[in-house]
C-alpha cells in the first residue's frame, strides 16, 4: 500500500509579486515531494494565497480596484510559479475560495464551543505589515525589527480574542514529547523560549465597519475574522476539512514549512488552534531563514527585490532552482547577488554536469556505442536522501555532484579516447550507467535536466546534442 505524504507551504499575501525568499520556500517542498513521489508514496502538495486582512484591503483600495479582483490578478501571478519553477504541487488554495471560508467558520466555531474565544476591548501596538501585535520586548527602539519602515499603529476596539494563554502547558509538552517537531534546533529552542515566558492571548476579529475584508465572523455580523486565524486554516481546509473526513484524516497531520518570521504563528499560534479544535497537530515544521541581496535585507524601497521570474527568464527554470537549493542553507540566512548566481552556474552546471554530460555523449558517439541495458537502476542513494529527509538540501547536492565530480575524475584517469573501441565502448557503458543513476536523485532537484540527460542517453546509438545543457555565461 503508498504511503500518503503530505507537505505544505505558508500561503504568501497577495500584496506584492512573488519574490525568492518565497520561491526558496516553495521548491524546497517540491524537492520533499518530488523525492516522497520518487519512492513511491502518494502525495498531497499544498500551497495557495493568503488574500483577506488590512494589508490587502489597504492595497486593493490604493490600486482604485475592488479587493476580489485585485486578489485575483496577484493569486494568478503566484499560481504561474508553477510552471516558471516547474514545480508539482496538487493543490493551490485561495482563502477567498467559498470552501475555505465555511472550513474558517466551523473552525471558529469548534474554538468557541471550547470556551476559547471571547470578546474584549483592547489596546496594542499593531504593525501591518506582519499583521500581529506587538509587545514592547519584541520591538526594537519601539519599531518592528521585521518592518523598520512602517509605524507602528495604537489600536483601541472591541474584538474577539483566542485564549492562547491557556495552552503554555500544553504547547511545551508537545514539544517536549516531539523533539524533532521544529527543524532547526536552534529555531526550536528560540520557539520554546517565547512560548516558556508566557503567552498573551491574541484578537481574532476585526470591525467589520472598519476592515470589511474577511470571512464573516459566526453569529455576528459587525465582524471579520482576523487574517492569520483565517488563513493557518487553510491547511486543514485544503483536505477537504470539515466535510470530507475521510480525505483529512488520510492526509493530515503533515509537514509544513515556512520562513522564520512565520515561527511562532505556525508553531505556537497555529498548534494551540489546532488543540481548541481537537484536531491532531502538525507533524514536523521546517523553519528556513531570509534571503538577502548583497547582504542588505530585500525591500521595494532599496529596488533590491529579486523576481524569480526574472531569473528563470534570464537563466533557466532548473538553474535558479540549483541556487536556491544548493547556494542557500536550508536554515540560515542566505545571500544572493548575480555575480554568486552567475559564478555558482558556471563552475557546478556549465563546467560542470553540462560539460560531463557533453563530453560523454561525444565520446559515445565517436566510439559509435550502441547501448544496451538490462538491468533496473536504484533510485537509492542512502546519503542523499538521509539529507533530503533532514531538509539539507544544499548537503544532498554538494553529495550530488561529489558522484558527477568523481565521475568525471574516473574518465580523466580511464583516458578512453586512446582505446580501442571495444575497450573504450566497456568503459563507456560504466559512465553511462552511473549517469543514468544519478539522473534520478538529479530529477528531485533538476527535473528538466534530469530528462533530458535521459532523452540523449536513450540509445540505441548516442550523439551529443547540438547545444550544451548549461551554456558558459560570459
Amino acid at each position: 500500500m503508498r504511503k500518503k505524504f503530505y507537505i505544505t507551504t505558508t500561503i504568501p499575501y497577495v500584496n506584492a509579486d512573488p519574490h525568492i525568499g518565497f520561491a526558496l520556500e516553495i521548491v524546497q517542498a517540491d524537492v520533499l515531494a518530488r523525492f516522497h513521489r520518487l519512492f513511491g508514496d502518494e502525495i498531497f502538495f499544498n500551497t495557495g494565497t493568503d488574500e483577506h486582512g488590512q494589508k490587502i484591503y489597504q492595497k486593493a483600495l490604493e490600486a482604485g480596484k475592488d479587493p476580489q479582483k485585485y486578489c485575483d490578478e496577484y493569486a494568478a501571478k503566484f499560481d504561474n510559479l508553477k510552471s516558471s519553477l516547474n514545480l508539482s504541487y496538487t493543490n493551490f488554495i485561495r482563502t477567498t475560495d467559498p470552501h475555505h471560508k465555511k472550513s474558517a467558520q466551523e473552525f471558529w466555531k469548534l474554538c468557541a464551543a471550547k470556551g476559547d474565544i471571547y470578546k474584549a476591548n483592547y489596546k496594542v501596538k499593531y504593525c501591518v505589515g506582519c499583521e500581529l501585535e506587538k509587545t514592547d520586548s519584541e520591538l526594537t527602539e519601539g519599531i518592528c525589527p521585521i518592518h523598520p519602515n512602517l509605524k507602528l499603529e495604537i489600536r483601541e476596539e472591541e474584538n474577539y480574542f483566542f485564549k492562547w494563554s491557556g495552552y503554555k502547558d500544553k504547547l511545551l509538552n508537545l514539544y517536549k514529547d516531539n523533539p524533532e517537531f521544529v527543524v532547526p534546533d536552534f529555531r526550536y529552542n528560540e520557539l520554546k523560549k517565547f512560548v516558556t515566558s508566557g503567552l498573551q492571548d491574541f484578537s481574532i476579529s476585526r470591525l467589520k465597519e472598519k476592515m470589511p475584508w474577511g470571512v464573516d465572523v459566526p453569529d455576528d455580523p459587525k465582524h471579520v475574522m482576523y487574517v492569520w486565524f483565517d488563513a493557518l486554516v487553510n491547511y486543514i481546509s485544503a483536505t477537504g476539512w470539515p466535510e470530507d473526513e475521510k480525505s483529512f484524516s488520510a492526509w493530515w497531520p503533515g509537514i509544513q514549512i515556512a520562513g522564520k518570521d512565520n515561527l511562532r504563528q505556525q508553531s505556537a499560534m497555529w498548534q494551540a488552534m489546532l488543540m481548541s479544535a481537537g484536531l491532531p497537530n502538525t507533524k514536523q515544521i521546517m523553519i528556513h531563514g531570509f534571503i538577502t541581496s548583497g547582504g542588505q535585507k530585500m525591500s521595494k524601497s532599496l529596488g533590491n527585490v529579486v523576481s524569480p521570474y526574472d531569473l528563470v527568464d534570464k537563466y533557466g527554470t532548473d538553474a535558479t532552482r540549483y541556487y536556491l537549493l544548493a547556494k542557500i542553507n536550508p536554515f540560515e540566512d542566505g545571500d544572493f547577488t548575480y555575480a554568486k548566481f552567475e559564478e555558482a552556474y558556471n563552475s557546478d552546471l556549465a563546467n560542470g554536469l553540462g560539460n560531463l554530460v557533453q563530453r560523454v555523449a561525444k565520446l559515445c558517439e565517436l566510439k559509435n556505442l550502441v547501448l544496451s541495458f538490462t538491468n533496473p537502476f536504484d533510485p537509492s542513494f542512502p546519503s542523499i536522501s538521509s539529507h533530503i529527509e533532514n531538509f539539507e538540501f544544499n548537503l544532498a547536492i554538494e553529495e550530488l555532484w561529489r558522484e558527477f565530480s568523481d565521475l568525471d575524475a574516473k574518465i580523466n584517469l580511464d583516458k578512453p579516447w586512446k582505446k580501442s573501441d571495444e575497450e573504450a565502448g566497456k568503459d563507456l557503458k560504466v559512465y553511462l550507467e552511473k549517469i543514468l543513476q544519478l539522473t534520478l536523485p538529479l530529477s528531485i532537484f533538476l527535473p528538466s535536466t534530469a530528462a533530458k540527460i535521459q532523452q540523449i542517453f536513450a540509445g540505441p546509438k548516442i550523439s551529443a546534442p547540438s547545444s550544451p545543457l548549461f551554456p558558459r555565461i560570459g
